[in-house]
C-alpha cells in the first residue's frame, strides 16, 4: 500500500520539481505554489478515496489537456511520440511507409501515397482505411496509430485496408523516407520560373537556392514562389529563405513577449542570391507561421508581389521546454511582427466571445502601416495579399464541405469510376459537377448558415411561449427559400469547387508530380502571376 501511495505522489510532486527548476520567481510565486499544492492534494485524495479504481496518468493527461485548452491551440504538452513527430517534421527524414496518412479514431486514411516511396509500390492509393497493423486493431489502439507504420527502414508491415467497401491486406517494406521543401520547380514558360516551397524544415533555404538557380540556367528572368498551402516551421529558414531576395543585416522579423528575453530581432545574415529578380509570393489560408514571415517582409519591403488570399495569420511563437521522462512542453512566449511592425496573429485566444470562441479584429479596427517605399498595409492578422483573387479565397459553404472531407471522398469514388490516361486532356466538365452535387446531397451534406441558426433558434423560444403554431407556416417559407439560397450557393461557388475537386483527383492518377504539371497549364493563380510579372508597368504599378 505504502508502494502504491508513493506512485499516486510522485507525479505531482514532480510538477513541483519542474516549475521550481525551470521558472524565475515572480511576483506570484505565492499564488502558483498555493495552486500546485491545492492540486496535489487534490490528486492525492482523489487516487486513494474515489469508489472505482482510477487511473493516474489518464487524469493527468486529462488535466493538462484541460488547463491548456484555456490558452491558445499551440501550447501543449508533448509526449515520446511527440517529441519524435516534431523532430522528424522539422528534419524531413524518417523511416516508414511513405505516405500521408489521417488518424482518426477507428482507422488510418491514406491522404497521399508518395510517388516510389513503400506504400505505393504496396499498391495503397489515397482513400484506403487501415484497420489492423500486424495484429493490432486501430479502433482498439489508444495511442496515435499512426506510429504502428512507422519502424526500421527494410522491416515489413502487414496492414488490413478497406478499399470501396473491400477487406484487403498488403505487405509494406518500410524505407527512409525524405521530405523535400522543394517538391517540384520547373519553367512555366521561357521566361517565369516557378518554385513550390511546402515546408520550412531544416533544408527549405538550400533546396530554394538550388531550385531558383538551375531556372535561371534554363532562362528564369522573373520567379513565382508558391506558399499556398505551407504550415510554416523552422524560423531560422524563414529568414534564410527570406535573405535570398533581400540584402544582408535587413530585418525580416521581431518577436515580443512579456518576458524581456524573448524580444528579439531577426536579420538576414548572409549574400542575397538575387534583390532584383522580379519575384511574386502565392499565399492562402493555408499558408502560415514561417510562411507568413516570409511573405509579410517581402511586402513591407516592396521585394514582391504577394497574390492569392489572406494568409492563415498564424503569429504565436512557441518554444520547446525539457520535461520528465523524455517529454516536452510546447509553451507560446511571444508574437511576430512584420518588418513595418505589424503583427500576423488574426485570433484573440485571451479574449473569448460568449460562446468562448477566440475573437478576430473587426476589418474596421485594423491599423495601418507604411511599406519601404510608402504604400499603405494593414494589420489584422496574416498577410492581405497584393492581389487578392476570389478563387483563393474558400467560401463558408466550400469551408464546409471541405471540413467534412467530402471533396477527398468524392474523388476517391471518382477515381474508382473513371480512368485518365492524359494529364494534358484531363478536365471536370459540367456533368462531373452535377454528379458531384448529387454526391453531397447522397452523403447528407448539410450547411448550417448562421441566419438559419438564428431561426432554429428563435422557432425554440417560439414554442416555449406557445406561440409557435402562429408563425410556422412563415417559419417553413423561411427554411425553404434558405434551402434554395443553399443550393444556389453551391452552383454559384462551381469555379472554386471544380478547381479544388481537380487537384484531389488529378493527385489520384498523376501524383503530386503530376498535380504541379497540371497547375502550370491551368492554375489560375499561376495565371494571374505570369501576367504581371510579364507586364513591367503592372508589376511596378503593385510595388509602388
Amino acid at each position: 500500500m505504502k508502494k502504491i501511495l508513493q506512485k499516486r505522489i510522485v507525479l505531482p510532486v514532480l510538477i513541483l520539481s519542474i516549475f521550481f527548476a525551470g521558472t524565475a520567481f515572480k511576483s506570484d510565486f505565492f499564488e502558483v505554489a498555493k495552486q500546485i499544492e491545492i492540486f496535489t492534494t487534490l490528486f492525492k485524495e482523489l487516487n486513494m478515496n474515489y469508489v472505482d479504481e482510477t487511473n493516474p496518468g489518464d487524469l493527468m493527461d486529462t488535466a493538462i489537456k484541460s488547463m491548456l485548452s484555456d490558452l491558445d491551440p499551440y501550447t501543449n504538452f508533448m509526449n515520446e511520440q511527440d517529441v519524435e513527430a516534431a523532430r522528424i517534421n522539422n528534419t524531413g527524414d524518417y523511416t516508414g511507409i511513405g505516405a500521408s496518412v489521417l488518424t482518426l479514431k477507428d482507422k488510418l486514411v491514406i491522404v497521399e501515397p508518395y510517388k516510389d516511396y513503400p506504400a505505393d509500390k504496396a499498391g495503397l492509393k489515397a482513400g484506403d482505411e487501415i484497420i489492423k497493423v500486424e495484429n493490432v486493431v486501430v479502433a482498439d489502439f489508444k495511442d496515435d496509430a499512426g506510429n504502428l507504420l512507422q519502424g526500421a527502414a527494410g522491416t515489413d508491415v502487414n496492414v488490413t485496408y478497406i478499399r470501396q467497401g473491400n477487406t484487403q491486406t498488403a505487405t509494406i517494406k518500410r524505407a527512409s523516407v525524405e521530405i523535400h521543401a522543394v517538391p517540384h520547380y520547373s519553367m512555366v514558360d521561357d521566361e517565369v520560373g516557378y518554385v513550390v516551397l511546402r515546408k520550412f524544415n531544416n533544408k527549405a533555404s538550400s533546396e530554394t537556392i538550388r531550385a531558383i538557380k538551375t531556372l535561371k540556367q534554363q532562362g528564369a528572368q522573373k520567379l513565382i514562389l508558391d506558399l499556398r498551402g505551407n504550415p510554416g516551421g523552422l524560423l531560422s529558414e524563414a529568414i534564410n529563405v527570406t535573405n535570398i531576395f533581400v540584402p544582408q543585416n535587413q530585418l525580416v522579423v521581431t518577436t515580443k513577449s512579456k518576458v524581456k528575453k524573448y524580444n528579439k530581432t531577426y536579420y538576414t545574415q548572409k549574400p542575397p542570391l538575387d534583390t532584383d529578380i522580379p519575384l511574386v509570393v502565392l499565399i492562402d489560408g493555408g499558408s502560415a507561421s514561417a510562411s507568413e514571415i516570409v511573405a509579410g517582409a517581402l511586402q513591407d519591403l516592396d521585394r514582391a508581389v504577394i497574390i492569392g488570399a489572406r494568409s492563415f495569420g498564424k503569429g504565436l511563437v512557441q518554444r520547446p521546454k525539457q520535461l520528465v521522462y523524455g517529454t516536452q512542453m510546447k509553451i507560446t512566449i511571444s508574437r511576430y511582427y512584420t518588418p513595418t511592425g505589424r503583427c500576423i496573429q488574426s485570433l484573440d485566444y485571451w479574449n473569448r466571445d460568449e460562446n468562448g470562441k477566440a475573437t478576430r479584429v473587426e476589418k474596421e479596427n485594423y491599423n495601418a502601416f507604411k511599406t519601404k517605399k510608402g504604400r499603405i498595409v494593414y494589420d489584422g492578422g496574416g498577410i492581405q495579399p497584393d492581389v487578392e483573387l476570389d478563387a483563393s479565397k474558400h467560401s463558408p459553404i466550400t469551408k464546409a464541405i471541405l471540413n467534412e472531407n467530402l471533396i477527398f471522398n468524392y474523388a476517391t469514388s471518382y477515381f474508382y469510376k473513371h480512368t485518365a490516361t492524359s494529364l494534358n486532356t484531363f478536365n471536370l466538365g459540367d456533368t462531373d459537377f452535377e454528379d458531384f452535387k448529387i454526391y453531397l446531397k447522397s452523403n447528407d451534406f448539410n450547411f448550417k448558415t448562421e441566419t438559419e441558426k438564428a431561426f432554429s433558434d428563435a422557432l425554440l423560444v417560439a414554442k416555449k411561449e406557445n406561440i409557435d403554431s402562429a408563425i410556422n407556416t412563415n417559419y417553413n417559407d423561411l427554411v425553404n427559400a434558405l434551402n434554395l439560397f443553399k443550393s444556389k450557393t453551391i452552383d454559384d461557388n462551381k469555379t472554386q469547387l471544380v478547381s479544388l475537386l481537380t487537384d484531389e483527383i488529378v493527385k489520384r492518377y498523376f501524383y503530386r508530380e503530376g498535380l504541379y504539371t497540371y497547375y502550370i497549364s491551368n492554375n489560375i493563380e499561376i495565371q494571374k502571376s505570369t501576367e504581371i510579372l510579364k507586364s513591367p508597368s503592372k508589376y511596378l504599378s503593385h510595388l509602388e
